[in-house]
């Protein structure tokens, strides 16, 4: 059997189990997704970035169930650079907590509890990896963010 095989199936299990544990799916995705953004284009905080960048919504939604699908489900449906997208994008900490916010509320609502929490805890890790990614292009260093249900920052080897 050929590595390429071997790392198919591995991630076939993987998938299997986080299906059979969480129930996730591309309709929940979908249903997350516009629930998420019903609400984030309203938000003032961030919801003028969202209408300043996106001129086409149906695309940005697919796009966006495309990523989620890869993100939880490692479908391999995106086929973006995410770190390109919001790298000149003017924001911050108080963006990406919002961004948190909202998406974590979005999931409670429309996901079983541990699909919420499987969606949550990989907004997080994205959230962390943007995060410090804009912050090293401008010469910063910061602390991650505290995850709910913890009162310490992750471990560093630990996250992404």
């Amino acid at each position: 059997m050929s590595a390429d095989t071997e790392a198919a199936m591995r991630r076939n299990l993987i998938v299997a189990d986080i299906v059979e544990r969480t129930g996730i799916d591309a309709a929940m995705i979908e249903r997350l997704v516009r629930r998420f953004y019903s609400r984030a284009r309203l938000d003032p905080l961030i919801g003028p970035i969202f209408e300043h960048k996106v001129s086409d919504w149906d695309a940005h939604l697919g796009r966006m169930c495309d990523f989620w699908s890869s993100v939880v489900l490692m479908s391999g449906r995106y086929h973006g650079q995410p770190m390109a997208v919001h790298l000149p994008l003017q924001i911050d900490t108080p963006h990406f907590d919002r961004w948190l916010e909202l998406f974590a509320e979005a999931a409670r609502e429309v996901c079983p509890p541990t699909a919420a929490a499987h969606f949550i805890d990989r907004a997080y890790r994205i959230a962390d990896s943007l995060e410090f990614s804009i912050a090293m292009q401008k010469g910063e260093i910061r602390p991650r963010r505290v995850r709910p249900g913890c009162s310490s920052p992750p471990n560093p080897e630990s996250v992404i």
